[in-house]
């Protein structure tokens, strides 16, 4: 059951000489042809300015007409840090809540996503909790990524004690239902969706991608998984490792499953510092800027995000390590 929506290039100043008015050798009223080949001058100049000017405002509209052109999934302003940081993005956002009972092969969620439709339609992310979790805890990934511009499906599993593989398959389950089913399906691009997880999620992450090479973004936060070689994977895969854990230690899931995936893959590794297996789980700004990054270059193809991806994160207070393949090629 669900429940409805709650100058132009600097151009120097034109100059002109004027010759002053001789008036006792001029009849009056007379001004010398000296003057009017001044004024004469002053008209061509103004003439080539406005001409100059036009030029430029028809190249600037034709350029910002053929960037549109060229990616016709852009969405919202010109990034900035201070927007990929920001609690919330340009975007408001509204919610429903999906009912286990409604749906089959998940255990049910919320999606979140931006309650105008005047940009046309959106990608989508199904994000899945991590072992004995409720989706409760992954539930500040929502709206922080919704306004951003995404449709974002946070689910409950069948069982809390779901392993990785059956969280992949849930996962899917869940896009399908959110593009073929769900109240919001009108406002999804089928061919734009992505998937993450925490934990055992995150593990997910990996078994989904790996089933299905179609997805344009694959993001397991602290991920837990057995198997840690994923050389099928080919969608771009962004991997958050914490310096702190101890559930899932980087040493045994997060770093073999980043060097596991090709080389010629875009993808990257994040070790958060001073995190725990936990982190996740509570807003987290270093989490979320480089998750918006991620899906914003590869399942809208903005390229506008790259800037925060290549260079890598630079080691800091919030960050350990950072690994990738720069410049990214999808």
């Amino acid at each position: 059951m669900t429940t409805g929506p709650r100058t132009l290039p600097g151009v120097a100043p034109a100059t002109t000489e004027r010759t002053p008015l001789v008036q006792q050798h001029l009849p009056s009223g007379d001004i010398s042809p000296r003057h009017r080949m001044s004024k004469s001058r002053s008209r061509v100049v103004r003439g080539l300015l406005a001409a100059t000017v036009a030029a430029a405002g028809l190249s600037t509209a034709l350029m910002s007409g053929a960037q549109a052109a060229d990616n016709p999934y852009e969405r919202g302003p010109a990034p900035s840090n201070s927007s990929i940081e920001a609690s919330r993005g340009s975007y408001a956002v509204s919610q429903t809540s999906v009912s286990s009972l409604s749906v089959s092969g998940f255990g049910g969620g919320t999606i979140y996503y931006p309650t105008s439709t005047a940009d046309g339609t959106f990608g989508a992310v199904a994000i899945s909790p991590g072992f004995t979790a409720y989706q409760s805890s992954i539930a500040w990934l929502g709206p922080r990524l919704a306004s951003q511009g995404f449709v974002v499906f946070t689910i409950d599993t069948n069982t809390t004690l779901d392993q990785p593989d059956s969280r992949g398959r849930q996962l899917l389950a869940a896009l399908d239902y959110l593009t073929k089913t769900s109240s919001v399906r009108s406002r999804i691009d089928t061919t734009r969706l992505g998937v993450m997880g925490h934990s055992m999620g995150g593990g997910g992450t990996l078994e989904a991608a790996k089933s299905r090479t179609s997805l344009k973004a694959a993001i397991p936060l602290t991920g837990w998984n057995l198997d840690t070689t994923w050389p099928e994977v080919r969608t771009p895969t962004l991997i958050f490792g914490a310096d702190g854990d101890t559930i899932a230690p980087v040493a045994t899931h997060s770093e073999p499953f980043y060097q596991s995936l090709p080389s010629t893959l875009d993808k990257a590794y994040v070790e958060l510092r001073g995190a725990t297996h936990f982190t996740p789980n509570s807003s987290n700004t270093t989490i979320a800027k480089y998750s918006v990054s991620w899906l914003k270059r590869f399942i809208d193809n903005d390229t506008r995000y790259e800037q925060f991806l290549c260079p890598l994160p630079a080691v800091s207070l919030t960050v350990a390590e950072s690994r990738g393949n720069c410049p990214h090629t999808s």
